[in-house]
């Protein structure tokens, strides 16, 4: 490890210490040369959980990436915390349960569109007129009578189920 004081290449290690969720190692370390102390940290280089966007590029999984959509997706409706971080957190698993350790955002995001449309409808419309990139006004309304047709056949469903 280089001095980042004075660039003398050997040093040692005067303290160790694991940190609180036992991810990394602090050293505090002292140049052999200068005698200043500097802290470095260790951790484990993993490999990356991908996603593969519409256009082929891989990109690193984002989890905060994802939280934002939501949130603006969410933005005033009465949905809580919870249930967004509990949307994220199905969208991580499903990229970590990955046997290639990737997945298409297509289907990351008919996940977390599947998610938002149980807990609220105009969030769901915010989120997948992003997602789905609407080109026009009527792409945009042939969702919203898919969701009206979805919707309405839910409560018959529930009455018919009542009776018998």
């Amino acid at each position: 490890m280089k001095c980042p004081f004075c660039g003398f290449p050997n040093d040692k290690v005067v303290d160790s210490r694991e940190s609180k969720e036992a991810e990394s190692i602090r050293r505090r370390r002292e140049c052999l040369k200068c005698s200043k102390r500097f802290t470095t940290y260790e951790r484990i280089d993993e490999i990356p959980y991908m996603v593969v966007k519409k256009d082929g590029r891989r990109e690193k999984f984002d989890r905060q990436k994802v939280l934002n959509g939501l949130l603006r997706a969410c933005e005033k409706r009465p949905i809580p915390m919870g249930k967004l971080e509990q949307i994220v957190d199905e969208a991580e698993n499903f990229v970590i349960d990955s046997p290639e350790r990737e997945r298409k955002t297509s289907e990351v995001g008919e996940l977390i569109m599947s998610r938002l449309r149980r807990y609220d409808k105009v969030a769901y419309v915010r989120f997948a007129s992003v997602y789905l990139d609407f080109k026009d006004v009527k792409e945009f309304m042939e969702e919203l009578k898919h969701l009206l047709k979805t919707a309405e056949a839910a409560p018959e469903r529930a009455k018919s189920t009542a009776k018998t």
